[in-house]
């Protein structure tokens, strides 16, 4: 991969430019959509174990945000400096002159995993008619991917029971059978399968061209800490590397970051081998957002009344600092 390795390099190169001229490591808050202790955020994590930030001279400083939206909102308002969104969700803040655009999206596939139980009769997407379907919330773009789906099946809202359960309650329900799937991300199916219970797992990627987790930054940040920012990614982006090479050894330098898993190391495993089988593929460049798959979405977005405004594309992301 010739365009990893030139990253790679940058990297080494900005971290003994900052050595030799003896400069402090610029502090970065990073804002997480959720708790930062999750194995959705590998990728993050396997770098701050693996000391990729220390040695870009950045002084990582995780804080926390609620939600996605709520990410982007704080970055834009310059509340922080980057975090995590997911890459559709400039689509939406954006139209409400939120100045946010993404800057590295971790894998070329849907974050989203339609994902049921083997008893449910549900085989494809036509079959969640009439059947109990739970979502995180439904302000959230798991779900918006989910109507996605049900759409190219050519169901509507009122075609299934989706109940918005919350970050426990999504997979709980699938466990004890009271619901028949989820519109489910890797550590909640790990969840499930945790339980005994069998599940069958349809990406969301073959139904709608939903997007994965990413970096977000303000226009203004873009503007004025190109460099900082580009460090950043990059080193974000080897921690994805990482676990693209070798998720297992991956999933162990997690644990390292965030002990509370130790002990419980298989289930992260699982989490991780999903979001590199599921996720992660699809990118000729490691990070890179896909323009096209951008564009459909946002149509989608905006023919289902999610996002009130169409927003010129180059507003709503930049390759330039995973080339």
């Amino acid at each position: 991969m010739k365009n990893f390795r030139s990253l790679l390099g940058a990297v080494g190169v900005s971290a003994a430019l900052l050595a030799a001229s003896g400069a402090q490591a610029q502090k970065v808050d990073y804002l997480f959509p959720a708790p930062p202790f999750l194995p959705a955020f590998g990728p993050i994590q396997v770098a701050v174990a693996k000391g990729y930030y220390r040695d870009a001279g950045i002084e990582f400083n995780a804080q926390v945000g609620k939600g996605g939206v709520d990410v982007a909102k704080q970055i834009g308002s310059g509340n922080a400096q980057l975090g995590g969104i997911l890459a559709d969700g400039p689509i939406i803040v954006r139209a409400n002159d939120v100045p946010i655009k993404t800057v590295a999206v971790f894998g070329g596939k849907g974050f989203m995993q339609l994902t049921v139980r083997e008893d449910s009769g549900i085989t494809k997407p036509a079959d969640m008619k009439g059947k109990t379907i739970t979502a995180l919330s439904y302000q959230d773009t798991t779900y918006y991917a989910l109507l996605g789906v049900m759409a190219s099946a050519g169901l509507t809202r009122n075609d299934v029971d989706v109940q918005a359960a919350g970050p426990v309650g999504v997979w709980q329900l699938v466990a004890a059978g009271k619901a028949h799937g989820m519109a489910g991300v890797p550590d909640w199916i790990a969840s499930v399968e945790a339980t005994g219970v069998k599940v069958r797992i349809m990406p969301s990627d073959d139904y709608f061209p939903s997007m994965a987790q990413a970096i977000g930054a303000s226009d203004e940040g873009i503007k004025n800490n190109a460099g900082l920012i580009g460090r950043f990614v990059k080193a974000s982006l080897m921690g994805m590397k990482d676990m693209m090479d070798d998720s297992d050894a991956a999933a162990l330098e997690f644990v390292k970051a965030v002990p509370r898993w130790k002990g419980k190391e298989d289930y992260v495993k699982t989490v991780f081998k999903y979001y590199v089988e599921l996720i992660y593929p699809g990118q000729t460049v490691l990070g890179e957002v896909n323009t096209d798959r951008l564009a459909k979405l946002q149509e989608f977005y905006l023919a289902s009344g999610i996002a009130t405004k169409k927003v010129p594309l180059e507003e709503l992301y930049t390759n330039q600092f995973v080339k």
